[in-house]
């Protein structure tokens, strides 16, 4: 059957609607159906789709975007406070299962070029479908899921090289030119791809950041959107001219933009066209697997993928250990990890036809997208079998709740705070200023972290868990806040508070309109819904200022909240999610712990002359030997070992820091 490209396109983008929308009932990840629309509708199979070049062409837009979209997530800071899980366990994973991995499969038989594509396919995990089920489990800020994050973020670093050295092999292999002389060219190809680093990072800085400061003032969401799609391709075209892949282009000017404050609306900006790009590039990878040849080949299939689930997980298990992880951590680590993931497909994509035969192709090919559709289950069922295979580690959470109880055994009438993020801490905030006591459950170990530095009573907990409730003392409490980001963590500990505590008021921030009714159906006393809130506070100042009683105002609001919004919940939608005249980038404002350690500069000084006198910085506290003092004088005279929390920009911040420490801008 033959079909033009529009055609084709229109047939893919229907049944991949129809396989996205039935997965997404069964909660599984997206990328699986657009692996078996690829497999059912290509070549191999019902041929709906006979020459795929062209979807190819344009779905390898995908990858380039994924790679941005990495580089635009890279965080130095967030690599050096992660650089036990990156570099430590990530290093050692990705160094031990490419040698294991690339030694396997050169002593089966591979060509040296094949067992180095085979070793890069095989050591990197899939990010997008093990951040996706963590976070839907809860378990993304986890101990394991901690370290799941810091070994992929290495991975994804790791892909850089592969992607550079790879096409060189292939065009090398192909020239059958001898060791030396290949050698010579993956020398030159890497030197190249420093040097592309080098000017895409520092024309970033002189050039990019400008730039976009001078495009968000035109406060224009197309021409932002354009230049970013420039930036994009442009990099891209920039480094493939220099002999280097596309992907590495957009990686480095991903990195290049992602200290800027326009950080977070390149991101929203760029997610659609990775999304669509990215599901058409998965779509032709399911192409490419012979499923009429498949039942030749599934003992093999399925030797090799146990092979991989089993040899991955012990590495992973083995570096956990030796690193001082409990055993039912490390298990876990190594089960979330065990299968293949999208960027081994990239790498296949650009693999020459003289380094691996079709036959061999097609074995790596299918164990890599088995091993991805087996994922869900190993990771929705990591901690049974942890729990399973290492009996200690039912222990844990009790300890953790021991721990918990330990600090709130002593507290009676105090309010329960579940979630410690902007609006916890706030709420948090009002009740110390009012003199209650609280105690606050958070997930998140650096918030946790940050807020025992800045002396908050502050406890890392899942509270969906009905033992962390009750170690935080729920049954003594006067009332329970929950300000979750997620809103089905929201429901979940509602529920399980519910069911310890009938009469205890449960106050629930719900983020869209949509949970209000599932948070009452699950025991909520109070559900406050942000955006109606925000329309409550905005029509209450307007009524005010055309001078109408603000007793009358204050009745209308409270009828509306006691009728849960109902007043507020229809409204007309129009086409458009933002005006587009309301574009005005800005970067968020956040908190920030500085330790004053030893020999720093402001050691001495008073708090006014420490910190920088043009910058829009708030010092919310400092803590000193375990006390914590509310907004200090300008006149306080800091002291070794002093904390301070300030509050401002990241820029700001940055700032502040340095010249607190230095004494220099």
């Amino acid at each position: 059957m033959q079909h033009d490209t529009m055609a084709s396109l229109l047939i893919l983008l229907i049944i991949s609607v129809v396989a996205v929308v039935g997965l997404r009932r069964l909660r599984l990840p997206a990328i699986l159906g657009y692996l078996a629309v690829g497999a059912v509708t290509g070549p191999y199979s019902l041929g709906w789709i006979g020459d795929v070049k062209d979807i190819h062409l344009v779905a390898e837009f995908g990858v380039v975007f994924l790679l941005f979209m990495l580089g635009l997530e890279f965080s130095l800071p967030r690599l050096i406070a992660m650089r036990r899980a990156v570099i430590g366990m990530g290093g050692a994973q990705v160094l031990t299962t490419a040698i294991v991995t690339g030694v396997a499969a050169w002593l089966m038989g591979f060509s040296p070029a094949a067992a180095f594509v085979l070793a890069g396919v095989l050591t990197v995990s899939s990010t997008a479908i093990v951040i996706k089920q963590l976070g839907e489990q809860l378990e993304v800020n986890s101990r394991h899921g901690n370290n799941a994050v810091g070994v992929l973020l290495f991975q994804d670093l790791a892909v850089i090289p592969f992607l550079i050295i790879i096409p060189v092999l292939g065009v090398q292999t192909g020239a059958t030119n001898s060791t030396a002389q290949i050698s010579l060219q993956i020398a030159i190809t890497i030197a190249a791809g420093i040097a592309a680093a080098a000017v895409l990072f520092f024309g970033g800085r002189w050039i990019l950041r400008p730039l976009f400061r001078e495009i968000a003032r035109a406060r224009s969401a197309e021409l932002f959107t354009i230049a970013v799609l420039l930036v994009v391709l442009g990099a891209g075209w920039l480094t493939n001219q220099a002999g280097l892949s596309y992907e590495l282009g957009a990686f480095l000017a991903g990195i290049a933009l992602s200290e800027t404050q326009y950080k977070h609306q390149i991101e929203s900006d760029v997610r659609p066209f990775r999304d669509v790009l990215l599901g058409l590039f998965f779509i032709t990878i399911g192409m490419m697997l012979n499923v009429r040849e498949l039942p030749d080949v599934f003992v093999w299939v399925l030797l090799l993928l146990a092979l991989l689930v089993v040899v991955k997980t012990s590495i992973i298990f083995v570096i956990g250990r030796a690193m001082g992880e409990e055993p039912g951590v490390a298990l876990r680590t190594g089960l979330v990890l065990a299968q293949g993931g999208e960027f081994g497909f990239a790498m296949l994509a650009i693999t020459a036809p003289e380094i691996m035969t079709d036959y061999q192709r097609q074995i790596v090919l299918a164990v890599v997208i088995f091993s991805m559709v087996l994922t869900p289950i190993l990771i929705k069922l990591n901690g049974k079998i942890a729990k399973h295979i290492v009996p200690s580690y039912q222990k844990n959470r009790k300890s953790q709740a021991e721990s918990i109880s330990q600090f709130t055994n002593e507290l009676k009438g105090h309010v329960v705070i579940c979630g410690f993020g902007r609006v916890g801490q706030n709420v948090a905030r009002l009740l110390q200023s009012e003199g209650f006591e609280y105690a606050a459950i958070e997930i998140d170990p650096d918030i946790v972290q940050q807020a025992l530095q800045a002396g908050l009573p502050v406890h890392f907990g899942n509270s969906t868990h009905a033992d962390i409730l009750e170690a935080a003392g729920l049954s003594r409490a006067r009332a329970l806040v929950i300000s979750h980001l997620d809103d089905s963590a929201a429901i979940k500990t509602t529920e399980v508070a519910r069911s310890l505590s009938e009469n205890i008021p449960i106050m629930v921030r719900a983020r869209t309109d949509e949970q209000i009714d599932p948070l009452y159906e699950a025991g909520a006393t109070d559900v406050v819904a942000s955006i109606y809130e925000m329309s409550l506070v905005l029509s209450g100042n307007v009524l005010r200022a055309l001078n109408v009683p603000v007793s009358k105002v204050i009745r209308q609001i409270q009828e509306i909240r006691r009728e849960n919004y109902a007043p507020l919940r229809h409204t007309y939608a129009g086409n458009r999610a933002r005006d587009s005249n309301d574009f005005i980038p800005l970067a968020p404002r956040t908190l920030r712990n500085i330790a004053l350690v030893e020999g720093s500069y402001a050691i001495g000084r008073t708090l006014e002359s420490s910190l920088p006198s043009n910058k829009t910085i708030v010092v919310d506290a400092i803590n000193r030997s375990g006390i914590r003092g509310e907004t200090p004088q300008s006149d306080t005279v800091l002291q070794e070992g002093d904390t301070l929390t300030l509050y401002g920009a990241p820029e700001e911040l940055d700032s502040a820091e340095h010249f607190l420490l230095t004494g220099r801008e």
